[in-house]
């Protein structure tokens, strides 16, 4: 059970490498050009809390509850989602950076990933269904046994989903970018 409840504070430009951030539950907090890199949120809950502007990267998220949480413009690199709590996780992220981060086998449906650099994510056997992958750029991004159905990946950049090892009925993508379903083929499309 957390230690501490915190409700309703704005943390700005805070370090939070050094003295980290107290364990406890934080609702509807929220946090501007905060540094958490490399630290520790372990067993921390986020209720309704917002990010602008931070940096998570590379932090310890054993048992870490996100529960309707929003980053805005944050450096989320290297994070292990699949360690954090799965219980109501739910996390919308915007022109934030998730380069090499791990999603897998996580429930994240419904979920918009806008504007993001997914590059190196890992997303094999996670529910991404009716996510938004609006404006993201995922190259190299790791879609496996992974339930895309319903996702829009109409102005999303550099995929390559194998239709034959995911689910994508009724995904949504753009002429434009069909070829990230057809990679996998090694078809030769000419324009």
């Amino acid at each position: 059970m957390a230690k501490n409840y915190v409700s309703d504070q704005e943390f700005k430009n805070e370090n939070f490498t050094i003295d980290f951030l107290t364990n406890g539950e934080y609702d509807n907090c929220h946090f501007l050009n905060c540094n958490f890199a490399s630290g520790d949120l372990s067993e921390i809950v986020f209720l309704d809390c917002s990010f602008d502007n931070c940096d998570l990267s590379n932090a310890k998220l054993r048992n870490t509850s996100f529960q309707n949480a929003e980053f805005e413009e944050c450096k989320l690199l290297g994070l292990r989602f699949e360690e954090s709590n799965p219980f109501l996780f739910a996390i919308k992220c915007n022109t934030s950076v998730l380069n090499f981060s791990s999603f897998y086998k996580m429930s994240l449906k419904n979920t918009a990933l806008s504007n993001c650099q997914l590059q190196d994510v890992d997303f094999t056997e996670a529910d991404c269904s009716l996510c938004s992958f609006e404006g993201s750029d995922c190259l190299a991004a790791n879609f496996f046994q992974t339930n895309l159905q319903g996702s829009d990946f109409r102005s999303a950049i550099n995929f390559s989903i194998d239709p034959t090892q995911n689910r994508v009925k009724k995904a949504k993508f753009s002429r434009n970018n069909l070829h990230g379903l057809l990679h996998s083929f090694s078809l030769v499309i000419e324009s």
